[in-house]
């Protein structure tokens, strides 16, 4: 009998070397070299048209409905909820916010593209929750999500940041502390204490998933510096910020290329890709009209570096925090916020108090919390998500036969 030819492709492929990690990384830092000689030229600043404000709403709203939205498609079988609860949050949380953030900050329901603006920032915050809670929770509790944290984000945003008063508490134009800081752990809160999913067998994606969530991240990436740039008036500060962001999101993206390759054994991690890169605009957002060039990277660096960590180790919250917001919107919250504490003692006359900063940051931390918690045993209480099979379509939506099952 003739010999059997062995099998091609049962011999285990070779795995790639860490080259591409070691140059990737090394570039990242050649270029943040030389970024130390680097200027702003704002000559032509006051030329940028104030009338741009809509456009600055487009870009922030297509982040809520097509960045966040696709993002969360990563789940193989709750892509609808993904995109549609994200439309349901929106609309309905951004009419709630303008009725509040009004009522709270301006005494009148005065309504312009600023409004909106800010009705779509203060949605942020919630999306930014609903990672963390994600697959777990039914609609009517996304609902009592949005009207209890929109309501909490608006009064810490309005009466203790103080950002309607002339002397505000903190400077943070592009929501690293007002948004991702109280959004991030206020989710976290809440699914901390709503506890572990019944069950985790759809809690994982496919290779379509990961790619339509990826488009996610595309869409996020490019809009980032509406959302950070898109609250300040033309001129000098709105173009240093759009600047900066776009800075920082090369540096956390080209960073975290690199160190994911380096720690996964060789290998790029999808993970990682979809929302680590998106931390320079998270961390950079508190100061990206106050900081240079060279600061921005560094941020953008560290901010990377600690998100991509957090995406492949996982250090706090991996058993109830569905999309990783920690990793992506609270651990750089936290550092883009002591950033900005430390920024008076690093840049002459930033405008920054650092006690101020210090105290807005550390009292929305514990605001956020609070909040939270309180929110998680509202939701526990209503025991909504016990009743349906978790990370899947099928207990909410009418779904096509192919979904995937548990």
């Amino acid at each position: 009998m003739a010999e059997t030819a062995p099998l091609v492709g049962t011999s285990t492929p070779a795995q790639p070397g860490p080259t591409f990690g070691i140059v990737t990384c090394v570039l990242q830092l050649v270029f943040c070299g030389v970024f130390w000689t680097s200027q702003l030229d704002l000559e032509h600043a006051k030329f940028t048209d104030s009338s741009s404000i809509y456009n600055y709403y487009v870009g922030v709203a297509l982040m809520m409905f097509v960045g966040f939205g696709y993002l969360m498609t990563f789940l193989k079988a709750y892509g609808l909820g993904a995109v549609g609860f994200t439309m349901l949050i929106t609309c309905l949380g951004v009419q709630w916010a303008i009725i509040l953030e009004c009522f709270m900050g301006k005494g009148a329901l005065t309504i312009d593209f600023m409004a909106l603006l800010n009705g779509n920032f203060a949605v942020a915050a919630v999306l930014i929750s609903f990672g963390g809670l994600i697959g777990k929770v039914s609609p009517l509790q996304i609902v009592v999500v949005v009207i209890l944290e929109l309501t909490f984000y608006c009064a810490n945003k309005v009466y203790f940041l103080k950002q309607y008063e002339h002397e505000m508490l903190i400077a943070d134009c592009g929501g690293t502390i007002i948004i991702h800081v109280f959004g991030a752990y206020f989710g976290l809160a809440a699914c901390q204490v709503l506890g572990p999913p019944k069950s985790d067998k759809l809690n994982t994606s496919s290779y379509q998933s990961d790619l339509f969530s990826l488009i996610g991240t595309v869409f996020l990436w490019l809009f980032w510096p509406s959302f950070v740039a898109g609250g300040l008036h033309s001129g000098a500060g709105q173009t240093t910020a759009l600047i900066n962001t776009v800075i920082a999101l090369l540096a956390s993206s080209t960073i975290t290329f690199g160190l994911t390759q380096i720690m996964e054994g060789g290998k790029i991690s999808t993970v990682p890709i979809q929302n680590a890169t998106l931390a320079g605009g998270v961390s950079i957002g508190a100061t990206a009209n106050l900081v240079g060039p060279f600061g921005a990277m560094v941020v953008g660096i560290l901010a990377g570096a600690l998100s991509t960590f957090g995406f492949i180790k996982s250090p706090a919250f991996g058993a109830v925090d569905t999309c990783g917001i920690h990793n992506l919107h609270g651990m750089p919250g936290l550092l883009g916020g002591a950033f900005s504490v430390l920024v008076p003692l690093l840049y002459k006359d930033s405008g920054i108090v650092l006690a101020s900063q210090a105290i807005g940051l550390v009292g929305t931390l514990v605001i956020a919390l609070a909040t939270g918690a309180g929110t998680g045993f509202i939701l526990k209480a209503m025991g909504d998500h016990n009743k349906v099979e978790p990370f899947s379509d099928e207990g909410h939506w009418k779904c096509a036969d192919d979904i995937a099952k548990p």
